[in-house]
């Protein structure tokens, strides 16, 4: 029997806006090829929504533990446009009853650094590690773009220069220096 959670786990909003969605859903033994064609079309079918970012499906380390789907979207206007769809109201009405959702979680704000698709650490740190980690990430970068950036903008007008230093602190951050603090960080932000 199908069952749905009363409660979503949210963050604070980033600049950004993005909202990533990781979902755990329980699957009956036997029944974990159905499932798995169940859940590809789902995320396929939310992937031609305008905003979808793309999505995962991630299979259990051991049998019988939950099955991990992961869902990005622009904003939360483009979530909020495939939740409330009839394509995915479609979708759930074909679900056969043999696989429930025991979590969600709604990442929109920086702890979606902390935790990636898939890992064993759905919780994130709490909020003064964090903030400590990306204190690490932003000190370098602000140094970087001060010293070797700042002075080749100089030209330029205000609200352009800002827009690119944004720019090379928003992806320095996503992409290098926070997956590499969080992973040189992993035992110190999740103790285990």
């Amino acid at each position: 029997m199908s069952q749905i959670l009363d409660s979503e786990r949210r963050s604070a909003p980033v600049p950004s806006g993005e909202v990533g969605l990781l979902i755990a859903r329980q699957v009956d033994p036997g029944h974990e090829e159905d499932f798995e064609k169940w859940a590809h079309g789902v995320l396929t079918a939310a992937s031609a929504f305008p905003g979808h970012l793309g999505y995962g499906l991630f299979r259990p380390s051991r049998p019988g533990e939950p099955w991990c789907l992961v869902h990005r979207f622009r904003d939360a206007e483009a979530h909020a446009l495939w939740d409330a769809s009839a394509e995915r109201a479609a979708w759930f009405r074909r679900a056969d009853g043999h696989h429930w959702e025991v979590d969600r979680r709604r990442l929109s704000g920086i702890e979606s650094w902390f935790v990636p698709p898939g890992s064993a650490h759905a919780t994130p740190p709490p909020r003064w590690k964090m903030t400590v980690t990306a204190v690490l990430g932003i000190y370098p970068i602000s140094l970087f773009a001060g010293t070797m950036v700042q002075p080749h903008l100089d030209g330029l007008p205000l609200l352009l220069r800002t827009g690119l230093v944004a720019i090379l602190f928003s992806a320095l951050m996503s992409y290098a220096v926070m997956p590499a603090l969080t992973w040189a960080l992993k035992k110190w932000l999740h103790p285990s």
